[in-house]
This record gives structure tokens, C-alpha cells and sequence, in this order.
């Protein structure tokens, strides 16, 4: 089977019902960006934080998988798909996904701020408790203050290196739902191999390479049409 390699942003998960970030009426309009999303808000005001991130649970257990998202596992079928997600949320995995690898952490986890491979899910890490998708300051899990397992503004992005070997390794390429404008996330574009299909599936597109297919839609009706495509020329 081929390797399909699937990018996903934003606009992956806003038919869903998520908040995107940077659009019109998105979340950094609301909530100026490096106080609840960087790690100098963090150590600045955490409790605004542990907040913050506790709105965007309660708000994702409400959402579910749509179209797109189910189209991706559809072509597990017929490809060896891999998605590479900026999404924090767990809407992929949600739908069926096997292969997700997350660029920029997880909001359904968080992890111990004295040892960052000490990573617990919620709400089972907190199982009992009144309120099993927020956490505070005070938060102890099995002997351990935590934080959301979010990758702040001024911090590494730790699975850059294994989501450039894919992209590396892929037959075909595909970017759904973002503005190309988040680094290090789209310069993964410049790791495809030369010859390799590439994909751009956005409503409102950045500008591509001319050798970039662009699918002028949002998620769903663009994973249908890239579906299309992909089945008639396996």
C-alpha cells in the first residue's frame, strides 16, 4: 500500500464545532494568545491557564467527528494513512484513526510538571472527582502537580522530528485546514520528496507551489473530492 500522509490544521476540526484560533470571531480575539498560550502566561498567571484549557475540554466533549474526519479512516482501506495534526483536540482518534501523531500536544491529557513523560488522560485520570475535565494549581495525579499537555508559544515542538520522517516517507501528501502560516508545522510542505503528489484542501487557500493540487473547500467536501481523485488513480 501506498503511504498517504495527511496534514491536518484548524479547519479540520472547525466543521465539528471547534473554535479555530486565528480566523475572524477565533479564540485569539477573545483571549490575548501569550497569556493562555505561551509559556511566559503560564509562569505568569497558570490559574488563568488550568481555566482556559478546562472551557476547551467541556467544549470538545460536546463535538463529534465530521465528515471529514470519517473520510480519512475511510481510506485507511486502501492506503497506509498517517495524520500529522496541529489539532490538540482527539477528533481523529475519535473517528477511527489509528495513526495520529500530535505536533502541538493533546487537551484530553495533561502531565506532571516536575517530569514531562509522566502524561495522564482525563477524564480517567481524575475519575471520581466533581469535575473530571478541569484541573487548577492544585491539581495532584499519583503524587504530581500538572499542566495541560499543550505545546506553548516559546516551547519545542518534540514530534516535529518524527513528523518530518513521514512526510519524508510519504507517496502522497495532503494538508487540510490551515493558513500554512504556523512554524514549524508548514514547513513540513518543503519535506516532500520530489515527484510525490501534494494535496491543499482549505476554503480560503494560502498561496502553494503551481505543482500543489488545491481543493477550494472546507474539510468535508474536500475530503470527499480528494477521496474521488485518490480512488480513480490508486
Amino acid at each position: 500500500m501506498k503511504k498517504l500522509v495527511i496534514s491536518t490544521g484548524a479547519g479540520m476540526s472547525a466543521e465539528s464545532g471547534i473554535a479555530t484560533f486565528r480566523d475572524a470571531g477565533g479564540l485569539w480575539e477573545k483571549y490575548p494568545v501569550m497569556d493562555v498560550a505561551s509559556a511566559d502566561g503560564f509562569a505568569r498567571n497558570p490559574a488563568l491557564i488550568h481555566r482556559f484549557y478546562n472551557e476547551r475540554r467541556h467544549d470538545l466533549v460536546k463535538a463529534q467527528p465530521n465528515a471529514g474526519h470519517r473520510a480519512i479512516v475511510e481510506l485507511e482501506k486502501h492506503f497506509q494513512v498517517y495524520v500529522i495534526t496541529q489539532n490538540v483536540d482527539d477528533l481523529h482518534e475519535r473517528a477511527g484513526s489509528r495513526n495520529v501523531l500530535h505536533l502541538h500536544g493533546e487537551l484530553m491529557k495533561v502531565r506532571a510538571l516536575d517530569d514531562e513523560s509522566r502524561v495522564y488522560s482525563l477524564p480517567q485520570a481524575l475519575e471520581g472527582s466533581e469535575d473530571p475535565l478541569s484541573t487548577t494549581v492544585d491539581t495532584v495525579i499519583q503524587g504530581h502537580h500538572v499542566r495541560p499537555h499543550i505545546v506553548f508559544f516559546q516551547e519545542a515542538v518534540p514530534n516535529f522530528e518524527p513528523a518530518v520522517q513521514l512526510v519524508e516517507e510519504a507517496d502522497i501528501f495532503v494538508v487540510i485546514g490551515t493558513s500554512l502560516n504556523v512554524y514549524p508545522a508548514a514547513a513540513l510542505l518543503h519535506y516532500v520528496r520530489r515527484g510525490v503528489p501534494v494535496y491543499y484542501i482549505d476554503p480560503n487557500p494560502a498561496s502553494v507551489p503551481a505543482n500543489v493540487h488545491v481543493i477550494r473547500a472546507g474539510a468535508s467536501e474536500g475530503m470527499a473530492e480528494l477521496s474521488r481523485i485518490l480512488l480513480q488513480n490508486p
